[in-house]
Parts: structure tokens; sequence; C-alpha cells
């Protein structure tokens, strides 16, 4: 019934979303890469963004990130300090960024843009922005995380959607479908839309916890996606925790944690997304384990890059 009645909420959501799309960007002189989605919440974004940061870099090409800086209060621009900024100034997302390439954060994306350019960028890649036009995109990445696909498929208020399926697939060169397609993602996309499948691999740390039982917490969008990572390099799930989506941890949190952990002789487990939102006192009794992307077929995201790497500029 809620999402019938919140629909004229949500048109005047969606016909303000395209008002904004509608407005010219700023044309950088580098290429520009957006690992963007349909939906508000996590959808594996920042994971994809990673990755082509590091297929970029192994290229020799000086690739820097930029996004919004989502839970933090600084509006930017700002080049992200990892030894400085905590999540509560930049956000969750662009300290795991920053942690392995310049990442700057700006609610101005054509601003945090030529910041990154007068920074060294030879190509940017954005973590989220997809419905976002103060940066012209080069490459735009639907990320969809099939275990969630699109929701109920309508717009804010009325569902998850920031806009329509098929109008941010249009402005896409291809999806990238992280998981099984549980909730029959592809039949919601356009057909002639490439569709790159991935899936989320966790780091070497998980080996460790195989055969061990774990007390699993987190607050991402989709838990349920860790948990069951979790489960599949071994580790025994004897307790698990979720928090809503860029939870932050204080000190209270974390002492129960901790005690229902130890109460069920269980090893503390969290995200590398979440470590960073734990007060520094408690984070060495916590347990990291981080995710990577592994793709289907590697040939066919490196082959959507060689366009924008022809295109970086050769330095005088």
């Amino acid at each position: 019934m809620w999402p019938a009645l919140l629909s004229p909420a949500a048109a005047i959501y969606a016909a303000a979303t395209a008002r904004r799309l509608a407005r010219p960007g700023w044309r950088a002189p580098v290429p520009v890469v957006c690992c963007g989605n349909a939906t508000a919440g996590g959808a594996g974004k920042t994971t994809v963004a990673l990755d082509i940061g590091r297929r970029l870099a192994r290229r020799g090409i000086n690739a820097q990130f930029l996004l919004r800086g989502y839970g933090g209060s600084q509006k930017g621009p700002l080049l992200v300090d990892p030894e400085r900024h905590d999540s509560q100034a930049v956000g969750d997302e662009a300290l795991l960024l920053a942690a392995e390439r310049p990442a700057w954060i700006s609610a101005d994306r054509g601003a945090g843009g030529r910041a990154a350019v007068a920074g060294g960028a030879q190509c940017i890649v954005m973590d989220d922005g997809l419905q976002n036009p103060g940066l012209v995109q080069d490459l735009a990445l639907l990320v969809v995380d099939g275990t969630y696909g699109f929701g109920n498929g309508r717009i804010i208020p009325s569902g998850p959607l920031r806009e329509p399926v098929a109008n941010a697939a249009a402005r896409c060169r291809a999806a990238v479908l992280i998981g099984e397609d549980e909730t029959n993602v592809l039949a919601q996309l356009p057909p002639r839309l490439p569709v790159l499948r991935a899936r989320l691999k966790p780091g070497p740390e998980a080996a460790l916890l195989a055969g061990q039982p774990v007390y699993a917490f987190c607050g991402i969008a989709n838990p349920r996606k860790f948990f069951g990572t979790l489960q599949e390099a071994g580790a025994v799930l004897a307790g698990r925790m979720a928090f809503a989506d860029h939870y932050p941890f204080d000190d209270g949190d974390m002492a129960n944690l901790l005690a229902e952990a130890e109460s069920l002789r269980a090893v503390p487990v969290t995200t590398r997304k979440d470590f960073v939102r734990i007060p520094p006192a408690f984070r060495s009794r916590v347990t990291v384990v981080s995710i990577s992307l592994e793709w289907e077929d590697s040939v066919a995201i490196e082959a959507l890059l060689d366009p924008l790497a022809a295109q970086v500029p050769i330095p005088a």
C-alpha cells in the first residue's frame, strides 16, 4: 500500500532528477569513469571503482578517485589524507579509496574534477555520481547487486530507485552484475546493454578463519553479502549483527559487540568499510576481511578501458 500512496512524491523526485541531469557539466581534459547505479544504497560501486583504479594504475596511468564523501562533514574539494581525516570528516568510502590511490571528496563534482586534474590526475574514477551532471563522463558503468537488484522497481520514496532503470542504463556503456542474478536483473536491463559479470572474493585473511567460529557485524547496505562471503570462505557464523548503512560505531556499541563475541567464543569480524568507523581503541581486537572483485571475463573490462588509456594526455 505504501509504495502506491507515495507514488506522487516519487513522480516529483523523478522529475527533479531529470531536470538536474539536463544541466551541462564540465568536460575534464582527462578521461572520466563513473561507477554508478540506479538505486540508493550500496551495490558494490566502491569495489568496482577500486578495481578499475588498480587496472589503470597497472597501465602507468595516474588514476585518482572522486566521490561525494557521504557521511562526512567536509564538502570539499578536499584531498583525503587517511592519516589526518576520519570517517566523520570524509566518510568511510573515501578512506578506503584513499588507502590505494589519491582520492578527492567534493559535493560539487565539477569542482572536484578540477581539483583532481590540478593534482595531477590523468584519469578520474568516480565512486557514484551517475545522477550528478557536474562532470561529463566518458565511461559510465551501471553497477547492480544480483541479490537486491532494483528492489520493487519504484522511485524514491516509493522504492529504492533514483531514476527509472532504462534512463540510467541509457547513459551507461555496460552494466556490472555482481553475484548471481537472484532478482531477474538481466530481464530488466535493455537487451543491447553489455553485461559484465563479477563476484565478490574475500581477501587472503579470510582463509585464516576457515573452520573457526566468528561473530560477524557490519553496517553496510547489504549485510547478507558479507555474511555469505564469510561462509563461502569456510568460516562458521556463530553470530551476526547488522547495523544501518554507514553506522557510526561508538564505545558502547563496540563493548557490547566484543562481549557478545567473547560469550560465543568467536572471533569478531567486520568489513574494511566498517573498520574505519570503529573507535581506534577497539580496532586491535577486531579482524578485518577485505573484499575484491573477480571478473568472469577480465578481458571485457580491459577492453572498455582501452579507449580511455588512449585519451590520457601525454606529459610534456
